[in-house]
């Protein structure tokens, strides 16, 4: 009977532990199967109210498109869902510094994307670097960003101030060589940044830079600014603006600076804001993006399914905020799936995407994307409610690859 009962206890053993083992195997293939439905987060930062309003909306809804178009409407990678959190800075950068603590602490997003301000997106920059986790800054232009500010953690679609400086002395000096230059600018980051940078850049191509005026960022007078400049008596006046209140458009043209032989040259803000600009028609710019444009399948689509979908077409920064969703899923797609950070930068440094603007590259010394940008002249057109950005022509990536700035 001791013996039974000692063979029984035994199985008894022996069955116990084979249901464990099955037990834990089927534990540790659930786990597995849920670590394949965990969603990928992405955290947007953005200003969806505000001075830059429409930026913050324009980069979301094409962060949107461009996510739907680099996963073919799966918005999936890798067998993984991905899940967008947007949230509003209110342009104002402790707001957006407590808005990405709440994104990386809360929800525990793997990647940020933002912001709408330069001043905004360096308050988050550090946060990139203490959570090690990718930042692709988008639309934020200030040099800092991939310059002084920048970590190993940052990754810009957004183009730089250096390159806007580049593209306008290049349509200068083509036009002008020897010219002098006013500049007109708001008083903060992006405007002084971009300043500093066409002095720099411009120099070297002969354009002399010989009154700056800041206004600040609630100005809405610019009279005496104007006035200081047609004393000054520039070949040109470079206007360094963003967003669509408080602008000197109609100021400049009320005071008939063009008139007085200024030639006056700017990038092409958002539509709403060309609608006071009748000043500058037969003026020439710069053009980060305007939808007519670049002339690819990847802007075609953008502007079909804009039109469709909202009735008109993409804006200034709808381009890059789906330029920043194609950047990432096809840097997931490499990685498998995974947003180790280390892993991401591995992939992503040096690495080429097609964009709404053509073919971009993460430079691999400093993490800022080289791109087109484009050489236009606003010219008055009949069924349009502003001076529309006609192309003379585009100026290749390599033509505005700006100077490397960081610490690297």
């Amino acid at each position: 009977m001791k013996r039974r009962s000692a063979v029984i206890v035994a199985l008894c053993l022996l069955l116990s532990l084979f249901i464990v083992a099955c037990s834990s195997k089927d534990n540790k293939s659930k786990t597995g199967a849920e670590e394949k439905k965990t969603p990928i987060k992405i955290g947007i930062l953005a200003s969806l109210s505000g001075a830059l309003e429409s930026y913050g909306k324009d980069t979301v809804t094409g962060f949107e498109l461009g996510l739907e178009y680099a996963t073919k409407g799966t918005k999936e990678v890798a067998g993984r869902r991905i899940e967008v959190i947007a949230e509003d800075t209110t342009t104002k950068p402790d707001v957006a510094k407590q808005k990405a603590l709440k994104l990386l602490e809360q929800d525990k997003v793997d990647i940020l994307v933002g912001c709408s301000s330069s001043a905004d997106a360096l308050a988050v920059l550090p946060l990139a670097q203490e959570y090690k986790r990718i930042m692709v800054v988008e639309p934020a232009v200030a040099d800092s960003i991939t310059g002084a500010q920048w970590n190993k953690y940052i990754f810009r679609t957004a183009r730089n101030s250096s390159q806007d400086a580049l593209a306008v002395a290049s349509a200068i000096a083509s036009a002008k060589p020897g010219a002098t230059v006013a500049i007109l600018a708001q008083d903060y980051s992006f405007g002084r940044e971009g300043a500093a940078a066409f002095v720099k850049l411009g120099e070297p191509k002969g354009l002399k830079v010989i009154l700056q005026e800041f206004a600040p960022m609630n100005a809405t007078d610019f009279t005496a600014h104007i006035q200081r400049i047609i004393n000054a008596k520039p070949d040109y006046l470079f206007v360094i603006w963003a967003g669509s209140a408080n602008t000197p458009w109609k100021q400049i043209q009320d005071m008939k600076v063009a008139e007085k032989g200024i030639r006056i040259i700017t990038g092409t803000p958002e539509i709403a804001a060309m609608k006071a600009m009748w000043g500058m028609v037969g003026q020439e710019g710069y053009s980060v993006y305007y939808h007519g444009l670049p002339k690819n399948p990847v802007n075609d689509w953008l502007v079909e399914e804009h039109k469709k979908r909202y009735n008109r077409p993409p804006d200034l920064f709808t381009p890059g905020g789906f330029a920043a969703a194609v950047a990432i899923v096809r840097a997931l797609e490499k990685t498998g799936g995974d947003t180790n950070a280390e892993k991401l930068i591995e992939v992503m440094e040096g690495m080429s995407f097609e964009t709404p603007k053509g073919t971009m590259t993460f430079r691999k010394e400093d993490h800022q994307a080289l791109q087109t940008l484009y050489h236009i002249r606003f010219e008055k057109k009949e069924g349009f409610d502003y001076p529309v950005p006609v192309l003379i022509r585009e100026i290749k990536p390599e033509e505005t690859a700006p100077p490397i700035m960081n610490k690297r």
